[in-house]
């Protein structure tokens, strides 16, 4: 019984389909309904937070959903725009129109979907998005982007686990018994266990960070130290996961199959360090300055 159970969980991959329905040349994939999910229950968390006035920000519901479509496009605009520039630039310049277009125009054209999102580039993205609209409407930023940055954990849990269902951003080989059975891009299953590293990531920088910083809120830290904090635990949880996850094919060569761009680190340890030096600068400033609190 132990065994068909153990065999069960590591084989679990070949059974899941990133498909939800199909029909047509349409399907409802399981990782665009993550990415809906997500939006939906993090606005859903700041409003209760608006509505129980636990915010030191003269903000209404009204404005989280006016920012709705800023929030979107600095995601995928952000997300997209750096997975274009850093994973796989040479590609795209061949193919400019399928940047931002779903559809492959080699052979014809073909409905694709848009796939590539780096996380780093959306965080950039949705950087942006919030300092327009602070500006716009006035607020202070760093309580604003606390407010968001308090709830992109739990949005992130719902992401990577629309990155298993696809079958995709595996780990690296392992001999452990919680390994799984992934396919590569061909759907050829792979011989080797590897590390499920969307569920680690799904868990680490997901709801691991986002109880750490609920947490924190709750001890009146000035504006601007949640958002700081975060990209520190991003960028830390993640840095340690990648040495599980498999590096991005493309920085892979004859003399690197690994896939590592400096020295032992792969291009997400390089990312990951850069949020933590731009976030502890972030904490400092918020301690120096010692700005009024964002929550109450």
């Amino acid at each position: 019984m132990l065994n068909k159970l153990i065999n069960f969980y590591q084989n679990l991959p070949s059974y899941l389909s990133p498909e939800i329905v199909s029909f047509g040349g349409f399907s409802l994939r399981w990782y665009s309904v993550s990415y809906i999910v997500a939006i939906l229950l993090g606005m859903a968390i700041i409003k209760r937070l608006i509505a129980k006035k636990k915010i030191n920000l003269a903000i209404k519901t009204k404005d989280i959903d006016d920012f709705l479509l800023y929030l979107i496009l600095g995601i995928f605009l952000g997300g997209r725009l750096f997975y274009v520039l850093i994973y796989n630039f040479t590609y795209f310049i061949s193919n400019p129109l399928e940047i931002l277009l779903p559809f492959s125009f080699n052979d014809g054209i073909r409905f694709t979907g848009i796939s590539g999102l780096s996380f780093h580039g959306g965080v950039v993205g949705v950087v942006v998005a919030l300092y327009y609209f602070s500006k716009k409407r006035k607020f202070d930023f760093f309580k604003f982007a606390d407010l968001y940055c308090l709830v992109i954990p739990i949005g992130y849990t719902f992401g990577r686990l629309g990155n298993f269902m696809n079958g995709e951003l595996y780990g690296r080989i392992t001999s452990r018994p919680w390994g799984m059975y992934f396919e590569d891009f061909r759907g050829i299953p792979f011989e080797e266990l590897r590390h499920p590293s969307q569920l680690y990531e799904a868990f680490g920088e997901g709801i691991l960070l986002f109880v750490i910083l609920w947490n924190l809120k709750n001890r009146r830290l000035p504006a601007g130290f949640i958002s700081g904090f975060f990209l520190i635990g991003y960028g830390a949880i993640r840095f340690l996961i990648e040495f599980f996850r498999q590096p991005d094919k493309i920085f892979q060569g004859p003399n690197n199959e690994l896939g590592t761009v400096v020295g032992f680190l792969s291009m997400g340890q390089v990312l990951c360090l850069l949020m933590v030096l731009g976030g502890s600068y972030v904490v400092y400033e918020a301690k120096r300055k010692r700005k009024t609190p964002t929550f109450l």
